[in-house]
């Protein structure tokens, strides 16, 4: 189960890294590695995913320090904070940044 506090920690430490589809999940929404850093830093866990068949992993929401929403997909491997991947929560999938669609 992932800790929001762990979370922070391994941004803090930069004991982190992007998976090849989150970085290019960053690109494609014209996200910047600070806004992903800045979201996780002050954002929450909004889901667990428990029992999926790629490992353990949950879905944290935050904001920028411009104001705009971001949902991160965290995992972990070997110590190291996983990104897996990010995007902006945006209707239909999502009403707003904590409820989905």
């Amino acid at each position: 189960m992932f800790d929001i506090s762990w979370i922070r920690k391994k941004i803090s430490q930069r004991e982190y890294y992007f998976t090849r589809h989150g970085e290019q999940e960053r690109q494609n929404d014209n996200l910047t590695i600070a806004e992903v850093r800045e979201s996780l830093l002050n954002g929450m866990v909004l889901e667990q995913y428990e029992d999926d068949a790629r490992g353990e992993s949950c879905l944290a929401v935050g904001f920028t320090n411009s104001g705009k929403p971001l949902h991160v997909v965290c995992g972990e491997l070997e110590g190291d904070l996983v990104i897996i991947t990010v995007y902006v929560p945006t209707p239909p999938k999502f009403r707003n940044p904590y409820e989905r669609g």
